[in-house]
C-alpha cells in the first residue's frame, strides 16, 4: 500500500544550482542520486507534493561553515544579505522551478483547488516558498511581483537578521528565545502577507518573533519544518508554549527530518533510527491534535537519517507510524491531509 505524501519543506532547487546551468532540468527529470529528491524517486515513492524552497544563500561563504559557526556556544548568526544578492539567488531557483514546470516535471499550484487537481492527475504539486525574506524590500515591491508570479508561502527569517526579524542559530541545549521581535517592516510584512493570503512560515524564526506574529496574525500559525524542543532543545525546535500557540491557532507542524533536530543529543549523525521520528510525531499529536501534525522533511538542506536516507524512504516512516498503533486514516492525514486543511484555512 502506497499513501501519498506532501512534503512541507524541501530545498531541492538549491541542491540543483550545483549543477551546470543547462543541466539543472534534466537532473530533476531524470534522476540525480546526489539529491534527495528527483521526479522518478518522488513518482516511486508517492510524492503528492511539497513545498519548494527558494533559500538565498551566504554570498561567498560556504553554508556548512555558516552552520558550523552558529553551531558554537560562543557562535554568532551569520551577516545579514544584501536586498540586490537574495533577489539573484531567489531569481536563479525561481526561473528554474518554472522551466521544470514548462517540462511537465511539475505544476505550480496557487489555490487549493489546483493543488487538488495537480495530485488527481497526479502531477507533482509545488507550492512557490521563500526562506528568508532578504529577497524582499521594506515597500514590498519585490513581493507583489513574487506574489504574482506564484510565490504563496514564506519563512520571514532563516538563522540570521535581516530587515524583518531575527532567526536562531543552529545551537542545542539552547532555547529559541534570542534576540529581538519583529521590526516594525516585519510587522509589516505579516499584515501584507495576511491580506494576500500567503503563508507565513514560523521555523527559523526566534520566539520574540514567533510570539509578535502569533500577536498579529489573523490565520493559523505553522512551522514547515520544526521539532519538539521537550525531546531534542535544539533552538530551532518548538518549545511547549510554542506549539500551545499553534494549536490554539488550528495551525501545523511539519516533521524535520534533519538528525540535529531530531536526537536528544543534537548530533548530526546518519544512524539515527526512525523510532526518534515517531516519538516526535507522538508528541506532536499529543500537543497538537491530529489535524496539526504533517511532514516537513528539509531534504536536500539537512542530514537525513540513514534509514530514510531520500524521498524513497518516506514510506518507511509512514509504515512505522502504522506499525506503532497510527490508525491508517490518522497517517494519511498526517501524510497529506493535514497540509491541505492548513492550506484552505490560510490562502
Amino acid at each position: 500500500m502506497t499513501i501519498p505524501f506532501f512534503d512541507g519543506h524541501n530545498d531541492t532547487l538549491l541542491k540543483l544550482l550545483e549543477r551546470d546551468r543547462g543541466a539543472r532540468e534534466a537532473a530533476f527529470i531524470d534522476g540525480w542520486p546526489a539529491a534527495n529528491i528527483d521526479a522518478p524517486r518522488a513518482k516511486a515513492a508517492g510524492m503528492a507534493g511539497g513545498f519548494f524552497a527558494m533559500f538565498p544563500p551566504p554570498v561567498k561563504t560556504p553554508l556548512s561553515a555558516v552552520v558550523a559557526t552558529t553551531a558554537s556556544p560562543s557562535g554568532t548568526l551569520p551577516p545579514e544579505l544584501a536586498v540586490a544578492d537574495a533577489q539573484a539567488s531567489t531569481n536563479a531557483m525561481a526561473g528554474l522551478l518554472f522551466r521544470l514546470e514548462r517540462a511537465g516535471a511539475l505544476a505550480v499550484c496557487r489555490d487549493v483547488p489546483a493543488l487538488r487537481a495537480a495530485i488527481a492527475a497526479e502531477t507533482l504539486a509545488a507550492i512557490f516558498h521563500i526562506e528568508g525574506a532578504e529577497a524582499i524590500d521594506t515597500d514590498f515591491d519585490a513581493l507583489e511581483v513574487l506574489y504574482a508570479a506564484g510565490l504563496r508561502s514564506l519563512g520571514i527569517v532563516w538563522s540570521r537578521a535581516n530587515a524583518f526579524g531575527t532567526g536562531v542559530p543552529f545551537r542545542h541545549n539552547a532555547d529559541p528565545d534570542i534576540g529581538p521581535g519583529l521590526t516594525g517592516a516585519g510587522k509589516a510584512l505579516v499584515r501584507v502577507c495576511n491580506r494576500m493570503g500567503v503563508l507565513i512560515d514560523l521555523s527559523h524564526l526566534n520566539a520574540a518573533g514567533f510570539r509578535d506574529v502569533a500577536a498579529i496574525t489573523d490565520r493559523p500559525l505553522v512551522a514547515t519544518h520544526s521539532n519538539v524542543h521537550a525531546i531534542s532543545p535544539h533552538a530551532r525546535n518548538l518549545t511547549d508554549w510554542q506549539l500551545a500557540a499553534i494549536r490554539e491557532s488550528r495551525g501545523v507542524v511539519g516533521l524535520n527530518f534533519a538528525t540535529g533536530f531530531l536526537r536528544p543529543d543534537g548530533q548530526m549523525r546518519a544512524d539515527t533510527d526512525i523510532d526518534i521520528m515517531v516519538r516526535h510525531v507522538e508528541a506532536l499529536v499529543e500537543a497538537l491534535g491530529e489535524d496539526g501534525v504533517a511532514l516537513g522533511s528539509d531534504f536536500d538542506g539537512a542530514m537525513m537519517p540513514a534509514s530514510i536516507g531520500d524521498v524513497t524512504g518516506v514510506p518507511k516512516l509512514l509504515q512505522a507510524l502504522l506499525e506503532k498503533g497510527f490508525g491508517e486514516p490518522l497517517v494519511r492525514k498526517i501524510a497529506l491531509e493535514n497540509w491541505l486543511g492548513v492550506l484552505e484555512r490560510t490562502w
